[in-house]
């Protein structure tokens, strides 16, 4: 992986963590934290949403979409992990 590569991949991860938060209303985790659950959110949306037979397509902003679907169901289960 090359320095762009990292670059965009921690732009799309800062976006849509940032997204995420807005969407769920209640969790900001900072910067870090944002490209952390938007890159973990990623990985999420990558996994499940192929399962249920979704597919939003290529580019940046499919990206974006994909990772923000991803961080908001993480935020979703981190909001029910917090209230148990």
């Amino acid at each position: 992986m090359d320095i762009v590569s990292l670059l965009v991949l921690l732009l799309i991860g800062a976006v849509a963590g940032w997204l995420a938060g807005l969407i769920v209303k209640g969790f900001g985790f900072g910067l870090i934290g944002n490209i952390v659950v938007g890159i973990l959110g990623a990985v999420i949306a990558g996994y499940l949403l192929p399962m249920v037979g979704i597919a939003i397509g290529g580019g940046v902003i499919a990206s974006i979409i994909n990772a923000t679907i991803g961080a908001v169901i993480l935020l979703f289960v981190i909001s029910l992990i917090k209230k148990a």
